[in-house]
């Protein structure tokens, strides 16, 4: 059995913010830069639970942030983002990739369900586009039904989230680094959608502190 990696990242973010989906690539080329160094776990935070009113997606909130920021630092990335024409709440979006987590296909699942939002525009927050976006990327169509109908991963998405607000995270997304068992008091974290340079310097700092 190969030792655990050194450095543990807990991800917390939202599959309706571009931001998380934007930081997704500088993450993939991180945990291939330094395999066997670090583990990432990605984690829940709605930005909109219910009954949180969710965003008018042809209010002007929206279409100022993408103009200003979500556009040109997809260009930057070479990503193809489109403002969504729905704005559904993610929680079964949560339930499913957790279901997908138990089945070994969380990493297709995560990246699908980004995909599915930011690029065609489906709704994540119906079961059935979910149990459909989890039968394209190799789940039970109804198994995964099933489970989000029972309900079987709200405890554990609640519980993630329970978990942001004890450490006072109130937006994502949030890189949280930390030595691997360590506890909380040695973690601190990355916010926002930052480069790559950013995120290696960061998970150097916690190497070398680890190394210590």
């Amino acid at each position: 059995m190969n030792p655990p990696a050194p450095i543990s990242i807990d991800i917390w973010s939202d599959y309706v913010c571009p931001f998380c989906y934007l930081e997704l690539p500088p993450i993939r080329r991180l945990q291939e830069q330094y395999a066997g160094q670090v583990n990432v776990t990605w984690r829940a935070f709605e930005l909109r639970p219910d009954p949180k009113p969710t965003l008018d997606p042809d209010g002007e909130y929206l279409h100022t942030t993408w103009n200003r920021s979500v556009y040109p630092m997809a260009a930057e990335r070479g990503m193809r983002l489109k403002l969504p024409p729905v704005q559904p709440r993610s929680r079964q979006a949560f339930e499913a990739v957790a279901y997908a987590r138990e089945q070994g296909r969380f990493d297709a699942m995560h990246e699908a369900l980004f995909r599915a939002f930011f690029e065609d525009g489906r709704d994540i927050g119906d079961p059935a586009i979910l149990a459909d976006i989890g039968f394209e990327n190799g789940l039970d169509r109804q198994g995964l039904a099933d489970a989000l109908a029972s309900g079987r991963y709200t405890a554990a998405v609640r519980e993630d989230q329970q978990l942001a607000h004890s450490l006072g995270v109130a937006g994502v997304p949030i890189m949280v680094l930390r030595p691997t068992g360590a506890g909380w008091e040695q973690a601190f974290g990355v916010r926002g959608a930052v480069p790559y340079a950013t995120m290696e310097a960061a998970l150097r700092q916690a190497l070398d502190s680890q190394a210590r």
